[in-house]
C-alpha cells in the first residue's frame, strides 16, 4: 500500500471503534494509535488536579504539565500519564462522564491533534476517535465512520465494564452515552461529524469479525 497510510475510523462512542481498530491493525501490520484514550487522560488529570474548565491559564498551564506515551503489546495498546500506567483508570465512570467536556476544549483538541499528527507523519497507522477523518487527517485515504443503535451500545459498553464497576447500571450508561453524543456533536471545536468521503459502517447487527471483514474489504478496495 506504500508509505505513511492512515486509516482513520470514526464515530460515536461505545460503537467499538477501537475494538475494530486494534484488530485491522493487527492483520495490516499498523500501528495503532488510540486518540480517545490520550484524551481520557487529560481529563483524568484534569479530575486529580481540579483544574477548572473554563479557566483558560489553568488549562494551558496544565497542557504543559501532561505527558502521553503510548506502548503495546501483543498488538494491546496502553497508555502513560506522566509514566504511571492508566489504561484501566481511564476506562472508569468519573472519566467518562467527565471525557466529553474536556475534549470539547479548543486549547485541549489543539494539543492533542499536534501530538497525533506527528504519530502520522512516518508510519503506517490506524486510528480511531471522533474527528480523525475531518479535523485530523482530512487527507486519509481511508475514512470510516461507525455507528450503531444507542441501545446496542450501551448494553454492549455495560457488559465490558460491569465485571470491573459492578455498582454502575445500565441506565447509568445509556444516560452517558447520549449526553456523550450530545456533547461530541454540538460542541464548538471539531464536533462529531461524518467526512463526507467516510464509508458509514453500522454494526448494530454485526459482530466483531464481521467488521473487521467489512474495513478489511474496504482497505483491499483501495490496494486494488
Amino acid at each position: 500500500m506504500g508509505k505513511n497510510i492512515i486509516v482513520a475510523i470514526d464515530g460515536y462512542s461505545s460503537c467499538g471503534k477501537s475494538t475494530l481498530a486494534k484488530a485491522l491493525a493487527k492483520k495490516l501490520h499498523y500501528i495503532y494509535v488510540d486518540s480517545g484514550a490520550m484524551y481520557r487522560a487529560v481529563a483524568l488529570y484534569f479530575l486529580r488536579n481540579n483544574v477548572d474548565t473554563h479557566n483558560h491559564e489553568q488549562i494551558e498551564q496544565a497542557l504543559k504539565n501532561i505527558h502521553l506515551n503510548f506502548h503495546s503489546r501483543d498488538y494491546e495498546t496502553h497508555i502513560t500519564l506522566n509514566g504511571e500506567e492508566v489504561s484501566e483508570e481511564i476506562r472508569q465512570m468519573p472519566v467518562s462522564e467527565k471525557v466529553s467536556e474536556v475534549s470539547a476544549l479548543k486549547e485541549v483538541r489543539r494539543e492533542m491533534v499536534k501530538q497525533q499528527q506527528r504519530m502520522g507523519q512516518s508510519k503506517n497507522i490506524v486510528m480511531d476517535g471522533r474527528d480523525i477523518g475531518t479535523a485530523v487527517f482530512p487527507d486519509a485515504p481511508i475514512k470510516i465512520f461507525m455507528t450503531a443503535d444507542p441501545a446496542v451500545r450501551a448494553q454492549r459498553r455495560y457488559d465490558e465494564i460491569h465485571h470491573k464497576n459492578p455498582d454502575v447500571t445500565l441506565e447509568d450508561i445509556f444516560e452517558n452515552i447520549a449526553h456523550r453524543d450530545y456533547q461530541d456533536t454540538t460542541r464548538e471545536e471539531s464536533p462529531l461529524v461524518r467526512a463526507k468521503d467516510a464509508i458509514i459502517l453500522d454494526n448494530t447487527n454485526l459482530t466483531p469479525d464481521d467488521q473487521l471483514q467489512f474495513a478489511l474489504d474496504k482497505v483491499e478496495q483501495f490496494k486494488g
